[in-house]
């Protein structure tokens, strides 16, 4: 969707430059804020003409897990009084885009089998840092079906350790 693309951009690039040395917190109150505007159902009240964009505020204000800071509520307020709210999780997108390529680092996805405690992830992290030549934002998702060990996704890069991916190597050396 480039018209998407398109439309948030000078959103996430205005919000990159006023979040100035803050990046980190305004990622993560932006994400948050993309979830909720990622809800099919808020979207179908915000984009009732009967409901005014304070309401459409007040709503997703109430529904944020965290305080949010003055400069996340004045975003917000431009982001519904201009009828973008559908636009928030690619505002979100590019906005971690322009905070990764400031940071030089990359997020990564790490599917595991099993939970991993803090100490154990620290390792991976390291590890995976050392494999891919950058720093890397983690963010665990549990995937029952690998069995054991890890797939790691960053970008378009896939590192795979996992006991599925063996064992489907393992069938394929057999079949040939």
């Amino acid at each position: 969707m480039a018209e998407l693309a398109t439309i948030a951009r000078p959103y996430a690039e205005a919000l990159f430059k006023a979040a100035g040395q803050d990046l980190a917190a305004t990622a993560t109150w932006l994400d948050e804020l993309a979830a909720i505007a990622s809800n099919v159902q808020l979207q179908q009240f915000a984009d009732n003409p009967g409901v005014t964009s304070a309401q459409s505020f007040e709503v997703i204000t109430g529904v944020a897990k965290t305080a949010l800071p003055e400069s996340a509520k004045n975003f917000l307020r431009v982001v519904i009084e201009n009828g973008r709210l559908s636009v928030l999780p690619e505002i979100a997108l590019q906005f971690r885009a322009l905070k990764n390529a400031k940071t030089g680092s990359s997020d990564a996805t790490v599917f595991s089998a099993f939970a991993l405690d803090a100490s154990a992830l620290a390792e991976l992290a390291v590890t995976l840092e050392k494999r891919f030549g950058r720093k890397l934002n983690l963010t665990v998702e549990i995937e029952p079906a690998l069995i054991g060990g890890v797939r790691v996704v960053a970008g378009d890069e896939v590192f795979d350790t996992s006991v599925k991916a063996r064992l489907e190597q393992m069938k394929v050396a057999l079949m040939a």
